[in-house]
């Protein structure tokens, strides 16, 4: 099989914030070659797919700055240094929504654009447990909605839901009903 790893040569960091590092690295191809590669390094993040007794879903409707335009999300968020997928959720899911998640189930990990970005996001699906109260960062600013999992679907193909990881979450607790 064809060897396709690069190697990393040196990295000059061009800005350090608050979420995302991004830098400059000369990389070694597998042929030899020299090339620079642009990095974000980002810490990663999760998304919760929680369904509450009715089947309808959570999700978040936000305004976005980076894409300057409201979005519709299943909750999700950042991690934080050093913590495990799992405690993410169980966290961001009562900070977003006020519910605890019971009958947690791991749906595997994505990377959104990985290409470039360092990120991953950890996906989970969760049924809604007790209410203990919404907790928002600072700097939140969300409605929260409910659809069932159709509606989700059809606003996926009417491009109304954009969001990446929400298209793959949604289309993955589709087929893992289906498959119970």
């Amino acid at each position: 099989m064809k060897e396709l790893t690069e190697k990393q040569i040196s990295a000059d960091y061009k800005y350090r914030g608050k979420i995302i590092n991004v830098r400059l690295d000369e990389a070694l191809l597998a042929n030899g070659q020299k090339a620079w590669r642009e990095v974000v390094e980002h810490p990663g993040g999760v998304g919760i797919a929680l369904e509450d007794n009715d089947g309808k879903f959570f999700m978040v409707r936000q305004f976005r700055y980076g894409q300057g335009k409201e979005t519709l999300e299943f909750p999700a968020g950042k991690k934080e240094a050093g913590e495990d997928d799992l405690l993410t959720a169980k966290r961001e899911i009562i900070e977003e929504t006020g519910y605890e998640g019971e009958n947690w189930v791991y749906l595997g990990e994505m990377a959104p654009t990985p290409a470039y970005d360092t990120e991953r996001i950890g996906m989970y699906y969760a049924t809604a447990g007790k209410f203990v109260g919404q907790h928002f960062d600072e700097d939140e600013n969300i409605v929260l909605e409910k659809y069932a999992l159709d509606e989700l679907v059809e606003m996926i193909m009417d491009q109304k839901i954009t969001d990446a990881k929400t298209i793959g979450m949604t289309f993955m607790v589709k087929e893992l009903k289906n498959r119970r």
